[in-house]
């Protein structure tokens, strides 16, 4: 039997150093080559992240596991965008939409296309639970349709927003859509969203046995220091990125993209990873409970803070990215009707994934 995992090295230094960074540079203007030294702690503490929220996820089991890295993942969000906000409030209006536009795409196109990719190239065809991830997608369809496509269109104010009455509405429409996700995720029909028992999941459990509780325990407390470092990096960062996508000519929504590649990559390559094991089921977790999240928790949590902040919110958007929106929901939808992939789904989500971030830079 396989030894308790236990944290590595690097998995403690990597937020003590974070720390220790944001201390020495808090509220200092960074010259280039320091911003960039910056800007790799801040990508390792984020990686550090989610290697700590994985090791608190395989302790507590699925689909519990995959909960917590998403909830982690969007932790980090929206700290990102709140510092972002405060820091940049010429941008500040838009920058929720922005982010939480991509994270949606880049989850139902990037994430979902890389894992069908990886798991279908290798075993050549995958299977799901669709009753897990079809309730998941519908979800996700009346999230974003209802907070970043229904702005656009409503008479009440001017502009792409809401009221203050119909924000708070939303918000509470939305938590509670991700509320009852919860709940059938974790309870009353958790059996749709746990692997099926086969050799290869009980090869794969006895090669990752669950770490011991002290172990779990530091991973928890490591992960607290790791999200406070990513909070206060990216306020140290935010005026650099802003001069970067200035110097590219890329337009100011190219920020929110900028945030969600960064939050979302290491939980994209723990997706594929589990994808490329034959576990493409654990992969489906981690993208629609990720999806849910992004917006389900993020947009009611900015909204709040922008009734208190005084900061103006700005959620609908335009015509081109309601199209790839309505798009990338279509296709996520028609892939888990039946349960079962080969590649030419990740293909197609790859694709969409690929004009979205051409698009992003060239609008």
């Amino acid at each position: 039997m396989a030894a308790p995992p236990k944290n590595p090295a690097w998995s403690v230094a990597a937020p003590v150093l974070g720390l220790v960074v944001l201390a020495a540079t808090w509220n200092r203007e960074l010259p280039v080559i320091a911003a960039a030294l910056v800007g790799l702690v801040l990508a390792g503490a984020v990686m550090t992240a989610v290697h700590h929220a994985e090791m608190v996820a395989a302790k507590v089991g699925e689909p519990f596991g995959t909960l917590i890295l998403a909830v982690a993942v969007t932790v980090i969000e929206v700290a990102l965008i709140l510092t972002l906000m405060l820091t940049t409030p010429d941008e500040a209006a838009t920058l929720a939409r922005d982010t939480a536009f991509a994270a949606v795409m880049i989850i139902l196109t990037g994430v979902i296309g890389a894992c069908l990719l990886a798991g279908t190239i290798k075993h050549h065809a995958q299977d799901f639970k669709a009753d897990g991830a079809s309730g998941a997608i519908s979800g996700i369809t009346v999230l974003v349709t209802l907070t970043l496509v229904l702005p656009a269109f409503t008479t009440s104010t001017n502009g792409a927003t809401y009221t203050t009455a119909q924000l708070l509405v939303m918000s509470a429409i939305a938590l509670t859509i991700y509320g009852v996700f919860v709940l059938v995720q974790t309870s009353r029909h958790r059996d749709y969203f746990l692997p099926d028992e086969a050799e290869g999941d009980a090869e794969a459990a006895a090669a990752h046995p669950e770490p011991s509780t002290t172990t779990a325990r530091n991973s928890l407390l490591l992960l607290i220091a790791c999200l406070v470092a990513v909070v206060g990096l990216s306020k140290t960062l935010s005026p650099n990125l802003k001069d970067v996508v200035s110097s590219l000519g890329a337009p100011a929504s190219t920020v929110g993209v900028l945030i969600a590649v960064l939050v979302l990559a290491p939980e994209t390559v723990a997706a594929m990873r589990a994808a490329a094991a034959n576990r493409l089921q654990t992969s489906m977790n981690l993208a629609v409970g990720s999806g849910m999240a992004s917006i389900g928790l993020t947009i009611p949590t900015i909204a709040v803070a922008s009734l208190f902040l005084d900061v103006p919110l700005e959620l609908g958007l335009g015509a081109p990215q309601i199209v790839l929106l309505t798009l990338a929901v279509f296709i996520s939808g028609a892939t888990v009707l039946l349960g079962r992939v080969t590649v030419l789904q990740g293909t197609v989500h790859l694709s969409v994934f690929a004009a979205f971030l051409f698009l992003a830079f060239v609008p």
